[in-house]
């Protein structure tokens, strides 16, 4: 099969041959229909995260079930679905409370080692060489996932546009509603209106919040923001961002801001604007070491929340996200603005990280 692999750091990816790989006991092969590039992978692909190279990145997708291992019984050969980014193992002290969001054995053996849960990567080059896993390694047209990640998707639903579910909408939802708790008549405010950002907007939207602002430095992503539900918009290139929101909020700030871009300065941004007694969710992933320098007296006097989210709760987060698709609440092709082959996916990596793709682009890893 053909795969996108991260060979080293601050090189474009290489597009390759290797096996397929296999499924074992618990776990789902997936022919892969479409994988989502997200600037995740970037931090990777630029040296900012640490994590085992050579491997293949991607890790968000849909897909045809192609095999299950033992014990498999949430899905079948020849259903059409969409794989989470976090693939809970279901059994560690995280997953047993509640808050898979935070699975242990998740972070100990993908995030740190590239592997499944048993030490070992499923992938392999044509020489035996190991293959790291970035989640599943969904840059290529197979992938091998825990079942806990895989879910039936209904067949209204686009298997293209459905990619970006399992972390752009995943991550936004996870934000919106476990971390943010949004709630009709909160003023929310999202800076850094990318893929997840975007996501953001219309989740607030859907929640009832009110007004709905949007921040971003790009006026072609402000417009796509008001097409997802934004009330207001703001480019901080042009005006000072912090007077804009008090002068939309009545001198307030926001109920909730969130951070959807992973800087110092718009974390910094996203705290300026809320309100008392308020939320501040950073969502973007920062490259590793960035510190945050806060007025922690204001933190303290107004009871401003500065709150962390990452992800969503694959087991429930994912059938409820199903859901509000398929009833037409949400839109997930107005985010994706590029249809990419497989081997347009290390120039389309390139794109992201000179800010050209406005919301989420896609690979069709299935050609």
């Amino acid at each position: 099969m053909k795969a996108a692999v991260c060979v080293e750091v601050g090189s474009p990816l290489v597009i390759e041959d290797i096996p397929v790989p296999e499924p074992r006991a618990g776990e789902v092969l997936v022919h892969n229909h479409a994988c989502g590039v997200c600037h995740t992978d970037l931090h990777v692909l630029k040296g900012e995260v640490g994590f085992p190279l050579p491997g293949v990145l991607g890790h968000e997708i849909s897909g045809i079930v192609a095999e299950v291992g033992a014990g498999v019984a949430n899905v079948k050969p020849g259903d059409r679905v969409v794989g989470s980014f976090i693939m809970p193992c279901g059994s560690c002290e995280n997953c047993a409370r509640g808050m898979e969001d935070l699975c242990s054995t998740f972070f100990e053996f993908n995030r740190l080692r590239g592997t499944l849960y048993d030490g070992e990567s499923r992938l392999r080059r044509a020489n035996g060489e190991t293959l790291s896993m970035y989640s599943m390694g969904g840059m290529a047209e197979y992938s091998v996932t825990p079942a806990t990640a895989v879910f039936p998707l209904p067949d209204q639903l686009d298997l293209t546009d459905s990619a970006i579910l399992g972390c752009s909408l995943f991550t936004a939802y996870g934000a919106v509603r476990n971390v943010g708790d949004v709630r009709a008549g909160e003023s929310v405010a999202v800076v850094a209106v990318g893929g997840v950002g975007q996501n953001i907007v219309q989740l607030a939207a859907v929640s009832g919040a009110e007004p709905v602002i949007a921040i971003d430095v790009d006026d072609d992503k402000l417009d796509l923001a008001r097409r997802m539900g934004a009330t207001h918009t703001v480019n901080s290139s042009r005006v000072d961002a912090a007077e804009a929101i008090a002068e939309i909020t009545g001198g307030r700030g926001v109920d909730v801001a969130f951070e959807a871009l992973g800087s110092a300065a718009t974390t910094n941004l996203a705290v300026d604007i809320t309100r008392e007694g308020g939320r501040a969710v950073v969502v973007g992933i920062p490259p590793a070491g960035t510190t945050l320098d806060v007025d922690l007296a204001r933190i303290v006097r107004r009871k401003i929340q500065i709150k962390g989210s990452y992800g969503a709760r694959a087991r429930r987060d994912v059938p409820d996200l199903i859901r509000l698709l398929a009833a037409g609440r949400l839109d997930l092709g107005e985010v994706i603005s590029r249809r990419v082959s497989l081997d347009e996916a290390p120039e389309t990596y390139q794109a992201l990280d000179r800010g050209e793709i406005l919301g989420r682009a896609v690979v069709l890893t299935g050609g």
